[in-house]
């Protein structure tokens, strides 16, 4: 599926394909932290389909796992684009897709890293709500 997004202030846009089929949710405390939220919806793509415009910032983590994460981000507003292997040598990229422009039509397949979930996350239709803020 191809996909074109930009973050918040507008200075970073990105086209891709993604793997519409593959895309999941996160529980990691690391995605919690980056995302300031409970989960974060991924979109895997491969790293040759990725066109970028403008400069993103780069911060390196180091995951659970020992690999070196490179999450790219814009530095002027903080949005959260994609991150990879800080060597670039995987093929694959991890889009945000939350700042996808079609992010209504991309549906998660799957959840990972559970054991991390936050309770009520799993709840979210049980708790009330307005159209708008308020």
């Amino acid at each position: 599926m191809h996909v074109t997004g930009r973050c918040h202030c507008g200075a970073i846009s990105i086209e891709a394909e993604i793997a519409a089929d593959d895309v999941f949710l996160c529980h990691c405390a690391d995605c919690q932290v980056f995302s300031g939220s409970a989960f974060r919806a991924v979109a895997p793509a491969r790293r040759e389909s990725l066109i970028v415009t403008g400069e993103p910032r780069i911060y390196v983590k180091i995951a659970e796992s020992g690999a070196r994460r490179a999450q790219m981000f814009c530095g002027d507003c903080g949005a959260a684009l994609y991150a990879g292997d800080a060597e670039g040598v995987s093929p694959l990229i991890s889009l945000r897709v939350g700042f996808l422009d079609q992010r209504a039509e991309i549906t998660p397949r799957r959840q990972i890293w559970r054991r991390s979930a936050l309770v009520w996350a799993d709840h979210l239709a049980s708790i009330p709500g307005v159209e708008r803020g308020g």
